[in-house]
């Protein structure tokens, strides 16, 4: 007979890591987005300037 428990915990386990691998990439794309801000902003304000 399968072990019922040992298998959910296994997919818990996974479905859990898997969570924290995307938290991980839209914390690091999140911070690349705001390190470009300030690159992004004065180029605008420049193209609007002319």
């Amino acid at each position: 007979m399968p072990d019922y428990k040992e298998m959910y915990l296994d997919l818990f386990r996974a479905s859990e890591e898997a969570l924290d691998i995307l938290i991980a990439a839209q914390r690091r794309c999140e911070e690349m987005y705001l390190a470009a801000g300030g690159e992004e902003t004065a180029q605008a304000e420049e193209r609007a300037g002319e």
